[in-house]
């Protein structure tokens, strides 16, 4: 594998880039008209104009992709995460056109991508899973019964795709009522199927997840966990490991359980199984990324490894580097998603970035999309940056996570910087006792 092509833009573009130039691979990015001036199409070997800024008119058109990839040459395409990244069609396309793709076999994307099936794949693996419908609900009136049956408040969510969409939060009948048709409508548009199930709502939870590896030889590994409880409307802001809230003896069994749902479908290449924690540790299966994660810097930060590097070994068939217990965990690391947004409302700010510095000091890390004098475009997610920052204690790195926003400077819109110094500096925050309410019961006055 000496040339690959990377399906994808900003920052986890740029962030290959970086291990493929140190692995002598080179690189092909693609590019839309709005991107054509960031970071990434500067720092790739080549660099291709795929479409119109529209993801329909660029970063999603197959035909295109491996069109340049077969005339570069390219051995292998990587997805980063969103756009193509899950999409099994696409995987198996890749595969047909003869180039490796970097990521787990089609029939695992597909099989992980339903959270119907994937629940039901996991239960019969005696994974422990969030009670709730076993098969899709069609109409409103099964929806009911179905809570009726576990109790409000529910989840209602779209079978077929994550990230906090076509998800809604219902505290009774009503509240279901009013929002299953819109819900159906989410997941039909961003997901290609109507189809949505009734999950019991857990107060007060905690989000973790255990990033795990395979490789084409029946090894499969866990690099520990990652807290991801603080988010806003059911997505991730900021991400830590280890997680300061679960007990050693549940962190075990945590990995023990990730391991056996990951054997379960003999999982290759980078993959994260995600957990609902309750009050008492009691964890349920929530589902599984079948790509590598926004937050999985924090992983490398605390293990010393370069999670990339791993999934191009896998790729061309080549053994995990560590066995188990060659793989350690040291001193703690905490993400934070730099979003253009408003950091109260939390809607997007797109528009120039007139400024965008930052010192470098032991223990920092940006992963940057975006550079001064560039724009955040409407046509994509916000996130501007990951500013992961590490110390030896979960306590030095609060504090070096301080000085790195303090000494931060963003010029020419809106971020939501200004939400994280808050965040740095409560109580609450500082002691760990955090759930994925966090954000929503503080509602921080950010000026």
């Amino acid at each position: 594998m000496r040339k690959i092509l990377i399906a994808n833009r900003g920052e986890i573009a740029l962030r290959i880039i970086k291990t493929c130039r140190e692995m002598e691979i080179e690189t092909i990015a693609i590019y839309s008209d709005a991107d054509k001036d960031l970071p990434f199409v500067k720092e790739a070997t080549y660099a291709f104009r795929i479409g119109e800024p529209p993801v329909s008119k660029s970063y999603l058109k197959t035909d295109a992709i491996l069109e340049i990839a077969k005339r570069e040459k390219a051995d292998g395409i990587h997805p980063g995460y969103g756009f193509l990244s899950e999409n099994a069609g696409f995987a198996r396309a890749v595969i047909d056109a003869g180039i490796a793709f970097i990521g787990p076999d089609p029939e695992t994307i597909e099989l992980m991508g339903d959270k119907i099936v994937s629940r039901k794949t996991m239960k019969e693996a005696g994974v422990p899973v969030v009670p709730g419908s076993g098969e899709g609900t069609s109409t409103l009136e099964e929806a009911c019964r179905l809570a009726d049956d576990m109790g409000y408040p529910v989840m209602l969510k779209a079978s077929g795709g994550g990230g906090g969409i076509g998800m809604v939060r219902c505290e009774n009948e009503q509240a279901l009522a009013k929002s299953f048709a819109s819900t159906k409508a989410r997941a039909k548009a961003y997901f290609g199927s109507d189809e949505v199930f009734v999950e019991k709502y857990i107060e007060n939870a905690r989000h973790v997840e255990v990033q795990v590896f395979g490789d084409h030889h029946g090894n499969i590994v866990h690099l520990f966990e990652r807290d991801c409880s603080i988010q806003r409307r059911h997505q991730k802001v900021v991400e830590e490991s280890p997680s300061p809230f679960l007990s050693e003896q549940t962190k075990q069994k945590m990995y023990d359980t990730a391991l056996t749902a990951a054997r379960a479908v003999n999982y290759k290449n980078a993959g994260t199984i995600e957990f609902i924690v309750d009050e008492q540790e009691n964890f349920y299966f929530l589902e599984m990324n079948t790509r590598l994660q926004v937050e999985h810097p924090v992983t490398e930060q605390v293990t010393g490894l370069d999670l990339v590097e791993w999934q191009l070994l896998a790729a061309r068939g080549e053994k995990l580097p560590l066995e188990q217990n060659s793989i350690e965990q040291q001193g703690h690391s905490i993400e934070f998603r730099l979003y253009a947004e408003d950091p109260v409302s939390f809607m997007p700010s797109p528009g120039k970035l007139s400024k965008f510095e930052w010192a470098d000091s032991p223990g920092i890390r940006v992963d940057y999309g975006y550079a001064s004098n560039t724009a955040v475009s409407p046509f994509y997610d916000p996130m501007i940056a990951k500013c992961i920052i590490y110390g030896q204690s979960r306590d030095e790195a609060i504090k070096n996570a301080l000085q790195f926003f303090d000494g931060l400077e963003i010029e020419g819109i809106k971020t939501n910087a200004p939400l994280f110094k808050e965040i740095l500096k409560d109580d609450d925050f500082r002691k760990g006792n955090y759930s994925t309410s966090y954000l929503t019961q503080k509602a921080f006055a950010v000026n």
